[in-house]
């Protein structure tokens, strides 16, 4: 048989048209801005499940399964939760500001949530709580709305958001890892990427 010179037909790239890294966490201005968004047009299911996701800085496979006594006792919100993690099962604290607590206190008396109940409930039969890939797509509704590329943006943009404020502000590093509920300072290095950041802002500091 003779050898054909003839290149193979290539296949495209498995990452093409695709951006890789880490999502980036929303500006202080986003967060209000999305925020505003969702208070202008009534979405309080939304508003509750945006505000609590800032605070709490979880996973969305932990966001999603929140029940109200997570976060409430009785018809009084918590000042702060605490759940055990699906991924570490290792416990993680958080707190639940002013603001989260009126939205979640609104959308659980309009949604005639019990105790028991999922906070946010999914709309499918077959389904107790909404999925984490519903989750996403509701992130990426939000993003959208305010005019950012929802191919940039993730669940985890919404997770790094008030720890990439807390560590430009205090640059504690450790309280950073505690908020996150990771084991090892490494992670939360790398989760933030904070090394690159920092090096990058340093040398925008220097001229030569």
């Amino acid at each position: 048989m003779p050898y054909s010179t003839q290149s193979p037909k290539s296949h495209p790239a498995w990452n093409k048209g695709k951006l890789l890294g880490q999502k980036p966490p929303l500006k202080l201005k986003e967060v209000w801005a999305i925020r505003t968004r969702l208070q202008m047009t009534h979405k309080t299911r939304d508003l509750a499940m945006f505000n609590l996701a800032i605070d709490s800085k979880l996973r969305s496979c932990d966001l999603v399964k929140l029940q109200v006594r997570d976060v409430a006792r009785g018809t009084q919100i918590l000042k702060r939760a605490m759940i055990l993690q699906q991924k570490t099962h290792q416990p993680v604290q958080f707190e639940l500001t002013v603001q989260t607590r009126e939205a979640l206190s609104t959308w659980i008396q309009q949604a005639n949530l019990s105790s028991e109940d999922y906070l946010f409930k999914s709309r499918r039969k077959h389904a107790e709580h909404i999925s984490t890939r519903q989750y996403a797509r509701i992130v990426s509704g939000w993003v959208a709305s305010i005019g950012l590329d929802p191919a940039e943006y993730g669940t985890h943009s919404i997770r790094r958001t008030k720890v990439s404020l807390i560590y430009r502000k205090t640059k504690n590093l450790r309280a950073v890892q505690l908020l996150l509920g990771h084991r090892k300072l490494e992670s939360t290095v790398r989760y933030l990427g904070i090394e690159v950041d920092d090096a990058l802002e340093i040398a925008e500091q220097t001229d030569i």
